[in-house]
């Protein structure tokens, strides 16, 4: 056969604790400039950022491009999406080849599809050059396809060990403008620096996949690719993922990557993923990353249990996760972390323990991920042999729901513990921790519609959560969050810092005058939790949150539950109008509605300003 006409596609069915992120395809950027030496044409199509419903949209794409072949990555989450694709493709008689470490995991089961023709293991430049150079499978090291009724495994294919010699992304084939949900202000890119990872983590798959072997770009050629990419943005502010899953894995080449960044005046915000050992072991590494702006990292925390840390092969002892944080937070870095919730013999009470742990160690940032067997880890071998996975939904594998049984807990407590865990750290301390180290970093206070504009990404973020992880029970889920709310240590904590001395509010302040603000979330007509401001005409005095309401406020803003309903395929059609009106009509009597009126104009000077800001590109 011959390819002559290739068409890469990433699926829309990404959901679990990536949502929050519109994942560029970079494996796909990466797999076509090996085939555009071979072939006529190659396209690159991400369903995430494309109208749905998929079915038109990859339809209208196959006729339009015409390809002989169709490449598919996927995810265990777009199991069933990868193979509709694979069949709109296959009934046109093209050709179908799925990739990524869903596909590497489970090749027999992919291709016992009639839909599914080559499955690549491993990595997948070198296989689909030769694939498609050939367009013959036979020989092919790293491939798997069926040869009449048998399927066919290829040798496995060797790692590439010097990923110098891999072309930079094709950027150039891109469609869409990506932009990260919570910073959205700048635009979105991804970097990739080494690949693999050293580290024998049980629930991870990169053991199988790299055979925790960990290679590295040299500096230079980072550095060349960053450039470049500057330049494909046309020089706009960037934020920009590091996708490493160690990033620290060689702290002397990033020391190194850190020193050619300085040579360069960038508008970079980086993010990493790290260990929080290799953090804590070298403090000046740290300090040059977030000098240059690789100031954001995602530790694997995983549990402050030594049980745990141990069954899942981490590597790590507790005390470590502290001085890592600290050598974070001494520079103006954001410290976060990655906890895993549910594993077999975990209880509710050390469950419940994880966002206080969190916080003691100051973390500004935290996910609680359902611990979740992906197929080819040894978590997974260990509970297949007891029998334990009674999932067989491979879209549900995503972090975010239970699929094995434990010893101490159901499937529904472990996902009501996560959304519980999310609220008891996400609170207003929390926030504000974070704008105290942006003082640190930058030397200013952030301004406060930033501030502002922050938090509502927040809620959409929240918002997100419930409606791709909670489908049919988003209302507990925001239910579950409001009533884990409360919390003494935030009044204590807004006391102690003062939300006025790390946001510069200072007008504001002075327009809007000594008032006390609640915020109340009702449901069914009761008070459920509220947040309470207390200020002066020059400081907030504190921040409380509170089980129920207090009786004395001098502006009031109260909402339902009923009123938060929304689309559950669509969290961006909530009735905004009709919640703001709400909001406002809470304010009963001439002297609330005076103070509501000082609030308005005080928070539409800020609004001004921050629009001048903006237009004039001063940002934040």
């Amino acid at each position: 056969m011959s390819f002559k006409r290739v068409l890469l596609v990433k699926p829309s069915g990404r959901h679990g604790l990536s949502f929050a992120f519109d994942i560029i395809p970079t494996g796909l950027e990466y797999i076509a400039p090996y085939l555009e030496d071979v072939v006529d044409e190659v396209n690159i199509i991400d369903l995430e950022m494309e109208p749905k419903p998929i079915q038109p949209t990859i339809i209208r794409y196959l006729d339009l491009l015409e390809p002989d072949l169709v490449g598919i990555s996927m995810s265990a989450t777009e199991h069933s999406e990868g193979l509709e694709i694979a069949e709109m493709s296959h009934k046109r008689g093209i050709s179908t080849v799925l990739g990524g470490y869903h596909p590497t995991a489970i090749p027999d089961e992919l291709l016992s599809h009639p839909q599914v023709d080559f499955v690549v293991r491993g990595e997948g430049e070198l296989a689909m050059h030769d694939l498609v150079a050939r367009g013959d499978a036979r020989g092919v090291k790293g491939i798997s396809y069926k040869d009449g009724d048998e399927i066919t495994h290829n040798l496995d294919r060797e790692l590439i060990e010097d990923l110098d010699t891999i072309p930079f992304p094709a950027r150039h084939l891109r469609r869409y403008k990506y932009y990260v949900t919570l910073k959205r202000d700048r635009e979105y890119d991804v970097l990739t620096t080494s690949r693999g990872c050293w580290g024998r983590c049980s629930f991870c798959c990169e053991p199988s996949m790299s055979k925790s072997h960990q290679r590295y770009r040299s500096p230079e050629n980072v550095m060349a690719e960053i450039l470049e990419t500057v330049e494909f943005h046309e020089g706009k502010p960037l934020s920009m993922e590091i996708t490493d899953p160690h990033f620290m894995g060689k702290p002397e080449l990033v020391e190194q990557l850190c020193d050619l960044l300085t040579q360069h005046e960038l508008d970079i915000k980086f993010i990493a993923k790290v260990r929080p050992d290799s953090m804590a072991r070298y403090p000046e590494a740290v300090r040059k990353m977030i000098a240059v702006g690789i100031d954001s990292f995602e530790m694997g925390i995983e549990s402050p249990n030594v049980r745990d840390l141990k069954s899942t092969s981490k590597g790590l002892k507790p005390g470590i996760h502290a001085k890592a944080v600290d050598n974070i937070k001494r520079w103006g870095g954001n410290p976060g972390g990655t906890f895993v919730i549910g594993l077999p013999d975990q209880t509710e009470e050390e469950i419940l323990h994880f966002p206080h742990y969190a916080k003691e160690l100051g973390l500004t940032s935290a996910a609680f991920g359902i611990a979740t067997p992906y197929p080819s880890t040894r978590f997974y071998d260990e509970l297949d042999a007891q029998d334990l996975i009674f999932e067989t939904d491979w879209n549900r594998f995503d972090e975010m729901h239970s699929v094995f049984r434990t010893q101490h807990l159901s499937s529904r407590r472990i996902e009501d513990l996560a959304t519980i865990c999310m609220a008891r750290f996400w609170t207003w301390n929390t926030f504000i921790e974070r704008a105290r180290l942006h003082l640190t970093r930058s030397g200013t206070k952030l301004p406060l519609m930033t501030f502002v504009s922050d938090r509502i990404a927040d809620l959409r973020f929240v918002a997100g959560a419930g409606v791709q992880t909670q489908e049919g029970n988003f209302q507990t889920h925001i239910l579950r969050f409001l009533e884990s709310s409360p919390d003494p240590g935030i009044k204590r904590y807004t006391e102690k810092v003062g939300m006025h001395n790390v946001i510069e509010m200072s007008r504001f302040l002075s327009l809007l005058g000594a008032q006390t603000i609640q915020l109340t979330a009702r449901n069914n007509g009761a008070p459920l939790t509220s947040w309470i401001f207390e200020t002066t005409r020059n400081r907030v005095e504190y921040v409380q949150v509170i089980s129920g309401k207090i009786d004395e406020s001098t502006i009031s803003f109260e909402l339902d539950l009923a009123d938060l309903q929304v689309d559950e395929g669509d969290s961006s059609k909530m009735n905004r109008f009709g919640i703001l009106v709400r909001l406002l009509a809470s304010n009963k009597g001439i002297k609330k509605r005076l103070n509501l009126s000082r609030l308005i104009i005080a928070a539409g000077f800020e609004f001004i300003t921050y629009l001048g800001t903006r237009s004039n590109g001063k940002g934040d």
